[in-house]
């Protein structure tokens, strides 16, 4: 009886260590407030690559974090347009330039770029059976939005790659899925 004892005592304790660690490791990244929607001019409103624009009065999550960065950090990939006039809004946070969507760059959401510390970095993303090398060149920027600075879109969430068309043809994701893709990055060794 004292084994069956010791054996439910110790399953109980694993249960309880795993239920812990699950839970710190959930609280680690929470939203950190809320911006109210704007409606954008009508001038104003790009929607290439079927961006969103705000919803005047809708509330949006806003996130000054990100989940933590592993060897296969799970994330959410999106399409960005990095050149004048695309739907990523101003110049790129890292060098103030545009960039080509020929060309393979990404913007990570706030946490994640932190404070430009991965900029001009090189990560790897992977998806759909193959890993593509793309340099930070932006912030996808999870504390603001539905402002013209981000061109009227909301804020991004904190699990984001927003990734130029050559990250999408690199990864060999037919174009009529391109939009949101469900991946795994690391920072490039």
């Amino acid at each position: 009886m004292e084994v069956f004892s010791m054996k439910n005592s110790v399953l109980l304790l694993i249960v309880l260590l795993l239920t812990y660690s699950l839970d710190i490791e959930a609280q680690q990244c929470r939203p950190s407030g809320q911006i109210r929607g704007r409606k954008p001019p009508p001038s104003q409103r790009n929607q290439e690559n079927d961006s969103d624009c705000c919803k005047d009065g809708k509330n949006y999550t806003t996130y000054k974090c990100s989940p933590q960065v592993t060897s296969h950090t799970k994330a959410f990939l999106t399409l960005n347009s990095f050149e004048a006039g695309g739907d990523g809004g101003g110049p790129s946070e890292c060098d103030k330039q545009y960039h080509s969507d020929d060309t393979p760059v990404v913007a990570l959401s706030t946490g994640w770029f932190n404070h430009k510390s991965r900029c001009h970095n090189n990560i790897t993303r992977t998806a759909n059976g193959r890993s593509v090398a793309a340099m930070v060149v932006d912030e996808c920027d999870s504390t603001m939005g539905c402002d013209e600075v981000h061109d009227y879109q909301p804020p991004c969430d904190n699990n984001i790659v927003d990734a130029s068309k050559a990250v999408w043809k690199a990864l060999g994701v037919p174009e009529d899925n391109w939009g949101w893709l469900e991946i795994t990055w690391t920072d490039h060794a």
